[in-house]
């Protein structure tokens, strides 16, 4: 626990974030906040809990080691899974680390795959075609997508995905804010 207020300082300062700003954000006092910083200040978890949702992130972020980290995920590690009523695989390509924030994955998507779901939620969503052709519709526009082409779009616009094709496409997709 002694490290918490290490952890407050250095999420203020990588979100470029003024005491006056986090302040603001959480309802708690500059003076309280700057105490909190410097260690000089014991912290109600009420308001550790203000803190961590002005940065977006679970409460639990403040109480796991930094020793626990895990930066590489070797491809034994790497388990594809499936989410109920899908025929798309997705693989977890994320180290684990507590402020991570984006979920990097690798996407199989079978052959003739349709137009099923709309999606938007916040964030951004990028992918990268390693085989095949995904035809990606965001909002009411269509862009077909080869091996080696990309897209990046906020994913709080309305989109699908398909496969055309009679093989299965593969892309590595990175996406915002973590969700697995």
């Amino acid at each position: 626990m002694e490290n918490i207020h290490k952890k407050i300082k250095n999420l203020r300062l990588e979100n470029e974030m003024t005491l006056k700003d986090l302040s603001e954000s959480t309802g708690l006092s500059v003076s309280f906040l700057s105490q909190i910083e410097r260690g000089s200040s014991s912290l109600a978890i009420t308001s550790l809990k203000r803190i961590s949702d002005a940065f977006r992130i679970n409460i639990s972020y403040f109480f796991e080691e930094i020793e626990n980290h895990n930066y590489a995920l070797h491809k034994e590690e790497q388990k594809p899974f499936k989410i109920e009523g899908s025929d798309v695989t997705h693989v977890r390509l994320a180290g684990k680390f507590p402020e991570r924030r984006m979920e990097p994955m690798m996407v199989t998507l079978p052959p003739n795959e349709l137009f099923i779901e709309r999606y938007s939620h916040p964030g951004e969503e990028f992918y990268y075609v390693l085989k095949g052709i995904v035809i990606f519709k965001i909002e009411e526009k269509e862009y077909v997508l080869k091996k080696g082409d990309s897209i990046h779009f906020p994913s709080e616009k309305v989109h699908q995905w398909k496969n055309p094709t009679n093989e299965e496409s593969i892309l590595v997709s990175v996406l915002t804010p973590v969700i697995f």
